[in-house]
């Protein structure tokens, strides 16, 4: 078995081919340091560490439970961690995947520049940390007053991030505009590494090329940037390649999509649970290369804290099925027959829908997230203060131990709660069991799981079980982006 603490070099044929390991582990390729030059976010906004002996977290010290997951600073019960705005549905493009019926003109209903800020207003009277605030669409570009709330968000003290879409809208001088009047960060999708793939997902030919552009873009103008990705059947094979590109690209975080059936996407072909699984351990493998974090797949938490309690016991990794086989050894193809960690892998943080996590439409009507059609108030009406704490479908999302099904009596529904978006989807039960999780609670040893790891390495972290450690509220400053 190959030592936990190994960090030499891999190369493809040094993959090893699966094996069966004892019940609940599994074997994985240590993706170690290699003797090319770093390939990584040179120049990007990120003061996370460049370089790291290991690709796991360093369990027995201080700062491991810096790097197993994070906590959120706030009472979840008062304030989100991030609130998403979608100032507009009007998009020209015409993307497979997307939750929205998008239009290519402005709703009429939409919150006037008036509405939006006072919406800004209201989120800024929350007390610091304040929430994160992300301007998405639709395409955020279709408002011309968008320079202007960016602005008077950033003059009540909030962090204001971008979600554009890729259209003749997105040019260098507009990009400026908005930096000038405080926005952050900004987040482009790029679903394929191939031109056909990514042109196939948004619906319009050359938006690739656009893409890989508008990237060019965004970092020429010292914004932070955020690449998403939507990961279906048709695509995951070329998430390796796609790594490469996020590289390239000079990326500072790369945000994975597990596709929801809902809106668009309902008739894309969604990865199965165990697929999933394999998605997510090779996401852990080469996040010391990029920070990752994944959308609609909470039980990355779950993979991230086996790995560490794993290798803190000097026990195999969880075993893991054929795609992830496939892509790690596309990987080592792909970026050479070394691979050398970069960075620390960023802690995932423990953000859900309706938990921490909160989203206001272009009308003003409020959601437990984007994708969950349970309207729970408008900001219109109350404020989005009083609806995240008094919204009676937001406090149940926030009770994982009244979750039905396995995501209620799991180990980890308190760093992870499963999709509540997909258990809506697939099930018709937002309290449901997320299926496309594996995990089973109770199936393996408890040193797989929160209670394998020190005391030192899970505290910040939320009880969860009667056997797990715990401990006071992590303290790790805020992530730019949502989970």
């Amino acid at each position: 078995m190959t030592n936990p603490a190994q960090t030499g070099p891999i190369t493809a044929a040094s993959v090893p081919s699966r094996v069966t390991p004892s019940a609940g582990s599994r074997t994985a390729p240590s993706i170690g340091p290699r003797t090319a030059p770093s390939i990584g976010p040179s120049g990007a906004p990120n003061t996370e560490p460049r370089t790291a002996p290991n690709t796991e977290p360093r369990t027995g010290s201080r700062s491991a439970q810096r790097r197993v997951i994070r906590a959120q600073h706030q009472d979840i019960d008062d304030k989100p961690f991030i609130v998403i705005w979608e100032v507009t549905r009007a998009c020209q493009l015409v993307c497979k995947h997307c939750r929205a019926d998008a239009q290519t003109r402005a709703d009429p209903r939409q919150l006037s520049t008036a509405q939006g800020k006072a919406l800004l207003d209201d989120i800024a009277r929350w007390d610091t940390p304040r929430p994160l605030v992300v301007l998405t669409g639709g395409d955020p570009f279709e408002r011309a007053d968008l320079a202007e709330l960016v602005a008077y968000g950033t003059a009540a003290g909030l962090s204001v991030a971008l979600s554009p879409s890729v259209t003749p809208k997105f040019t260098a001088e507009r990009l400026a505009e908005l930096h000038r009047a405080g926005a952050k960060a900004v987040s482009l999708s790029l679903d394929g590494a191939r031109p056909q793939t990514h042109d196939a997902f948004r619906g319009f030919e050359g938006t690739y090329a656009a893409t890989r552009r508008a990237a060019t873009t965004v970092r020429d103008e010292g914004l932070r940037l955020q690449v998403n990705t939507t990961v279906t059947r048709d695509n995951v094979h070329e998430l390796p390649q796609l790594l490469g590109d996020v590289l390239e690209m000079g990326v500072g975080l790369w945000s994975v999509f597990f596709l929801v059936p809902t809106g668009r996407g309902e008739h894309l072909g969604a990865l199965a649970a165990e697929e999933v699984e394999d998605v997510l351990h090779w996401l852990a493998d080469v996040s010391s290369l990029v920070a990752i974090k994944t959308t609609e797949a909470p039980q990355y938490r779950r993979v991230v804290i086996q790995r560490a309690a794993a290798r803190a016991s000097n026990l195999p990794l969880p075993v893991t099925g054929p795609l992830h086989d496939q892509l790690v050894a596309d990987t080592v193809e792909v970026l050479g027959h070394e691979i050398v960690p970069t960075r620390v892998p960023r802690p995932p943080i423990d953000v859900n829908a309706g938990r921490g996590f909160v989203f206001v439409d272009h009308t003003g009507d409020v959601y437990p997230s984007g994708f969950l059609p349970f309207r729970c108030g408008s900001v219109k009406d109350a404020g989005l203060r009083r609806i995240y704490r008094e919204s009676p479908i937001l406090r149940s999302l926030r009770r994982p131990e009244e979750f039905g099904g396995s995501c209620g009596r799991c180990e980890f529904r308190d760093v992870c709660g499963g999709s509540r978006s997909r258990a809506y989807a697939v099930t018709g039960d937002l309290l449901g069991a997320d299926p496309s999780c594996v995990w089973q609670p109770g199936a393996v040893a408890p040193a797989t799981s929160v209670a394998g790891l020190p005391a030192t390495a899970v505290a910040g972290l939320p009880a969860v079980g009667p056997s797990a450690a715990g401990g006071p509220g992590d303290t790790i400053g805020s992530a730019p982006w949502p989970e």
